[in-house]
């Protein structure tokens, strides 16, 4: 599978604010290790290096992060990994509503599509109602769904 992947929907514009965030935690984690390590000169020049290739990386991961389509297949990019599915290995595309369980409690998660397998497992993407792509764009959320099972289902019958 070649690298002619589309992404059908713009990304938010939470993603920018995620990736500020990330600079700033980083930033933060930064100077308590100098402080509490008391590094300096060439470990100082090291450490902040090594802070700017991995909040380059990760906010690249994070702008890079969603679904993406093609006619021969789905491929679902994580912040850590990445998942390729061909068509033919999808048994259904669908909405699932979201639930966290933290302890007895139960918190509403919201809507997210939900990829079915033909071995009847399940594949979680990226896509959340109410995720930073989508949170104040509901009407986009829907349009991605609807595409990615039209692609599913005329993938199907040909």
């Amino acid at each position: 599978m070649g690298d002619d992947w589309n992404r059908p929907y713009s990304p938010g514009t939470g993603r920018w604010l995620v990736i500020g965030w990330e600079a700033v935690a980083f930033g933060l984690l930064a100077w308590a290790s100098v402080d509490l390590f008391g590094i300096s000169g060439a470990g100082l020049h090291v450490l902040a290096m090594v802070t700017a290739a991995v909040w380059v990386v990760a906010g690249w991961r994070i702008l890079e992060m969603g679904v993406y389509v093609r006619p021969a297949g789905l491929q679902i990019r994580g912040l850590l990994r990445s998942r390729t599915l061909r068509w033919d290995e999808i048994a259904h595309v669908r909405l699932h509503r979201h639930t966290n369980k933290i302890g007895r409690f139960e918190i509403e998660g919201g809507m997210t599509v939900l990829i079915e397998r033909r071995d009847g497992s399940y594949v979680n993407t990226e896509l959340f109602a109410q995720g930073i792509d989508f949170h104040r764009r509901p009407h986009v959320f829907r349009e991605v769904y609807h595409e990615l099972r039209d692609r599913h289902l005329a993938a199907a019958s040909s």
